[in-house]
């Protein structure tokens, strides 16, 4: 596994910005609508079929299956959050980490997304089969393990340059050990829900920026635990 860095090599990078807080504002607000609308383009395919379906339960698996675009963009997404504040380009940067990544997260974010859809449709389906409301408290926390263990997947993907299997190890290995992380993923899943049931989709597409920003700042400490433990050392 090796650590992904990203350097600056143009001087002080506040020359580029500014030092007043005006000049600061207004490259955050450039930052995040930049940032915005390459995720809202990366997951077009997902914003499509997200549109289009009713909200009937019957659709639910549907809907999981529909948000795998979601995960590449995320993960390139999480990768440009983390490049210097200073940084006037992070389309650049969103763009390289979308390409470089795509197939990576692809080998761990379908199956991920397959074992969710099975999992939705077997909770939708429980009440026709004998014992069946026994198992909806496992399905169910079944289900957040793998959204959790998701939320650990994008940002490794992001950080760190590995094969998915070895992610996938220290992925499962952390949900534990980094439980902040592990609950700032489950509070962020909540408020995405939330957000769903009681404004609209939309408005958790137009604040995919704030998720990426957020995944990137929790993920500090769960970033430098990886490259201590499991990254070779100089």
């Amino acid at each position: 596994m090796d650590a992904e860095t990203t350097t600056i090599r143009r001087g002080d990078p506040a020359d580029e910005v500014g030092r007043g807080p005006l000049s600061r504002g207004a490259a955050f607000i450039y930052r995040q609508m930049v940032l915005e609308a390459q995720l809202l383009l990366a997951s077009l395919p997902s914003v499509v079929a997200v549109l289009l379906l009713d909200r009937d339960p019957s659709n639910v698996p549907l809907f999981v299956l529909a948000l795998l675009p979601v995960a590449p963009a995320l993960v390139a997404g999480v990768a440009a959050a983390m490049v210097p504040r200073t940084d006037l380009s992070p389309g650049r940067h969103f763009f390289r980490a979308y390409r470089r990544e795509l197939a990576p997260t692809l080998r761990w974010a379908a199956p991920a997304a397959v074992a969710l859809a099975l999992l939705a449709f077997n909770l939708i389906h429980l009440d026709g089969v004998d014992g069946g409301a026994t198992l909806r408290p496992l399905y169910s926390v079944l289900g957040l393990l793998i959204l959790v263990w998701a939320g650990h997947m994008v940002v490794l993907t992001a950080g760190f340059h590995c094969r998915a299997r070895d992610a996938t190890r220290v992925a499962a290995a952390q949900l534990a050990s980094q439980w902040r992380f592990s609950l700032g993923v489950l509070s962020l899943l909540i408020v995405t829900v939330f957000l769903v049931i009681v404004v609209s989709e939309t408005v958790v597409l137009l604040l995919l920026w704030a998720f990426a920003g957020l995944l990137a700042l929790m993920a500090r400490p769960l970033l430098a635990d990886t490259a201590r433990r499991f990254t070779p050392q100089a």
